[in-house]
């Protein structure tokens, strides 16, 4: 065979005794490392986010190295389905106009929020999620789960949201032309906290795209098969994704690959010195 290959014996004999070269023996290391941060997050993350994972950690490689074992190990982030919902606008409620204009954009927390109900079919027929999310960190701070999908239920996650956050004159509600949202309960709610409403146009999902595509996320993530279990169950299983990963763990590209908390954290942070160098 080394006459073949035009090797020498010797050669061929050092290679087999020299073993595994310091940067294969590393590669194999790291490719571990890599497969435990693959599975802790469910499969989901790709090479950016597992990247970000390892430099938090203080492992220093390259997203390309990373991108490379991924490859080799045959690890790929799961894509995301397209989802279509329609949402119920005939109801005698007044609407408001659309304020936010597709703007996700914002330079401060509790500026625009934007709110939404999807649903889980469970053992025991449908569970309702509703949602309150933050533009600034796309953290949720607010939500709520029922059996019943009414305005009790969207109440209920803005007023969780409304416990948790600090809010000022200039706040953005938006949400679609659901009667949940038009009725005068869910509106008086706002107008309370002098919260300016906004409303998506009929039937236009795109005008509340960041919650819609965390709804995506969280039916693509949350790896639990909703129909073979309890409502109890099912929301234990939402409770987890959202507190425990959602917000606190899950890292988004928009984010500098942070969490929302953490992103939050660090932008307090930022400011807190800039504050203080000013006053200096």
């Amino acid at each position: 065979m080394c006459q073949v290959l035009e090797v020498s014996e010797n050669g061929y004999y050092n290679w087999r005794n020299r073993g595994k070269s310091p940067r294969k023996q590393e590669d194999e290391k790291l490719a571990e490392r890599i497969e435990d941060a693959y599975h802790h997050h469910r499969g989901h993350y790709g090479s950016p986010r597992i990247h970000a994972d390892l430099k938090e950690e203080g492992i220093c490689c390259g997203r390309k190295r990373v991108a490379r074992l991924m490859r080799e190990k045959g690890l790929s982030a799961c894509k995301k389905q397209r989802r279509v919902r329609t949402t119920n606008s005939n109801h005698p409620f007044p609407v408001v106009p659309n304020l936010l204009q597709r703007d996700f954009t914002a330079d401060a927390p509790n500026k625009k929020w934007m709110s939404d109900i999807t649903y889980i079919q469970t053992q025991e027929g449908w569970l309702y999620l509703a949602g309150v999310i933050d533009a600034y960190s796309r953290k949720i701070v607010g939500w709520s789960m029922s059996e019943h999908h009414d305005a009790e239920l969207a109440q209920a996650a803005l007023q969780l949201a409304l416990a948790r956050r600090e809010v000022e004159n200039d706040l953005i509600h938006h949400s679609d032309r659901g009667s949940e949202y038009a009725s005068l309960a869910y509106q008086a709610v706002l107008s309370e906290h002098c919260i300016q409403a906004s409303m998506s146009k009929k039937g236009d999902c795109y005008d509340n795209a960041m919650i819609e595509s965390f709804w995506g996320t969280f039916k693509e993530e949350c790896d639990v098969p909703f129909p073979s279990l309890s409502r109890y169950e099912a929301k234990t299983a939402i409770f987890a994704y959202i507190e425990v990963y959602y917000n606190r763990k899950r890292r988004h590209s928009a984010l500098g690959y942070l969490s929302p908390d953490n992103f939050e954290r660090r932008e307090k942070e930022k400011k807190g010195v800039i504050d203080k160098v000013t006053v200096v």
